[in-house]
């Protein structure tokens, strides 16, 4: 997956501009606060619906400005097509076209593109609480497993629906109907997640090998949201059910799913340092990116935020080799070049970014 073109308006300090990246590696460069980070939140937002530093109506829009547009071409390294998409979106409303047809839905725009992220605040997904964890996994399973997207709408609609009914204080059999709904989506779809987190153990393994082998040796640890050893979701549902009423919301259940990464150089759960933390979180973004081009034949457009600032030479040299080895294209942003080291060897273009305008050097 290659982006060909990218065209920006309205978007914070980018009032209109325009992109045509190279095929594999890309770098912005600028001073701070000139736009660099906006150019990776338009794709960010085309990909996932929101930016990675929050919603659209959090500031994302241009100040005086009605909507943010965002419009993207792309080609699929498995096929001959030309894609193409575009969002125009005023924080509330929002309008969206896919290959030239209108959209119903933001994910169906999400569905299309496939972007994996690494900002400054990337270290949230290790050292943070569950949201952006399990996000991380839902959307690996968004885009290569076809029965998940129909069992979480289920799930998030049962829940919704129970969460209002304990908000009442209801205690007929409406309660009844929607924990056997929640434990019919939920059961298999935490099952998918399971599958899924087993799957990345692999490449998690391999990269954290590479990046951080102080740590010792990596693995994931699952916490499924209930205490799915001992009882089925529908008898834990029903466990909780009085104390549920009490608080006003479920309190088991998948949507309370977590997982973490154990590393066997860190005995008796000892706490991450803000460095291993960051080197931690890029391990689990290449992790699913190199599943995602496992199983779909080609790989997420790989998007890396101040990355010098982040990353020390050396892992900055290891990390775009590997990247460029597996023929992704990358978007690297900072306000100096990466170091020469991990530059040698390897094709780039290269784009300066001043005061919301871009261009090629």
């Amino acid at each position: 997956m290659r982006l060909s073109r990218l065209e920006v308006r309205q978007l914070r300090s980018l009032a209109e501009v325009a992109l045509t990246p190279d095929r594999g590696l890309n770098l912005l460069v600028g001073g701070n606060g000139v736009g660099k980070t906006s150019l990776l939140e338009a794709i960010h937002l085309l990909a996932y619906g929101r930016s990675f530093r929050g919603r659209v109506r959090d500031g994302l829009v241009a100040s005086g400005a009605s909507a943010l547009e965002v419009y993207i071409e792309w080609d699929e390294e498995t096929g001959t097509r030309r894609r193409k998409a575009g969002l125009r979106h005023g924080g509330q409303a929002w309008e969206g076209r896919l290959d030239g047809q209108p959209v119903a839905y933001l994910g169906d725009l999400c569905a299309a593109l496939a972007v994996v992220s690494f900002e400054p605040g990337s270290h949230a997904l290790v050292s943070g609480g569950g949201e952006p964890r399990r996000r991380y996994v839902d959307w690996g399973l968004f885009h290569v497993e076809h029965d998940f997207l129909p069992l979480w709408r289920r799930y998030a609609r049962a829940l919704k629906q129970r969460n209002s009914l304990l908000k009442q204080r209801v205690r007929d059999d409406q309660l009844d109907a929607w924990d056997r709904e929640l434990a019919e989506a939920g059961e298999p779809m935490t099952r998918l997640r399971e599958a899924y987190l087993a799957q990345l153990q692999a490449p998690l393994g391999a990269i954290s090998a590479e990046l951080a082998p102080i740590l010792g040796p990596a693995s994931v640890e699952f916490q499924p949201g209930w205490r799915r050893d001992e009882l089925s979701l529908a008898d834990a549902l029903l466990l909780a059910r009085d104390r549920d009423l009490q608080a006003g919301f479920t309190s088991v259940g998948p949507h309370r799913a977590d997982w973490r990464i154990r590393h066997a150089g860190l005995p008796n759960g000892e706490t991450l340092s803000r460095g291993q933390a960051k080197l931690t979180a890029l391990t689990c973004v290449l992790a699913q990116a190199e599943h995602y081009a496992g199983v779909r034949g080609e790989w997420p457009v790989v998007l890396l935020d101040d990355l010098a600032s982040e990353l020390d030479r050396g892992h900055q040299q290891r990390i775009l080799a590997r990247l460029v080895a597996g023929r992704a294209q990358v978007f690297v942003t900072g306000t100096e070049l990466p170091a020469e080291a991990a530059l040698r060897g390897h094709e780039y273009a290269l784009f300066h970014v001043e005061q919301g305008r871009i261009a090629p050097a």
